[in-house]
């Protein structure tokens, strides 16, 4: 419940001013590539741990109100123009592409947060997320300790095996 009292007390100055970057990124975004994109819509409905989503098909963004409240200039200086980037890649590169899919945050997508926003772009942030987390089971693989949400936790009890991103080890529950 605690992102649904955010999300409705998230100041309506902060709604504006996300919106505001949104449209300040558009414009931009016309004006150096010389072509006309429709504006996105925005919302404040994200959850979980995750900043911001883009809505590829529907030309939506989505940001996590819990997380924008608390880090207001990243969201502005970063995580709008990462989920915008993803809109443009998807308007100039994925609609039927004759190359196949594009990946998230592959070169098409970087290169665009490097011209336009003067950005190297990650595909993560470093924002504190103890607010959003939720529940966390432990597993471990041979790196060490790993917290696994409840979504993954209860995938892993259906049969689905998740591995470590650095080892390749499968994940292991931890019992105490």
């Amino acid at each position: 419940m605690l992102w649904f009292w955010v999300f409705s007390r998230l100041d309506n100055d902060l709604k504006l001013q996300a919106q505001q970057r949104l449209q300040y990124c558009h414009q931009l975004a016309e004006q150096q590539l010389q072509r006309r994109f429709p504006l996105p819509t925005l919302s404040f409905d994200q959850r979980g741990r995750i900043a911001g989503s883009a809505r590829l098909q529907s030309n939506h963004i989505r940001l996590n109100a819990v997380l924008l409240a608390d880090n207001p200039d990243e969201f502005m200086h970063e995580v709008i123009p990462h989920e915008f980037c993803h809109l443009l890649v998807w308007q100039l590169h994925g609609r039927g592409s004759l190359f196949g899919r594009v990946r998230p945050h592959g070169p098409q997508w970087k290169g665009l947060m490097k011209s336009l926003f003067n950005l190297n772009g990650s595909s993560t942030h470093r924002m504190d997320i103890s607010k959003v987390a939720g529940r966390q089971f432990p597993y471990h693989c041979q790196c060490g300790p790993v917290q696994l949400s409840i979504r993954r936790h209860n995938r892993i009890q259906k049969g689905v095996v998740y591995h470590c991103r650095r080892c390749q080890q499968a994940l292991v529950a931890t019992h105490h």
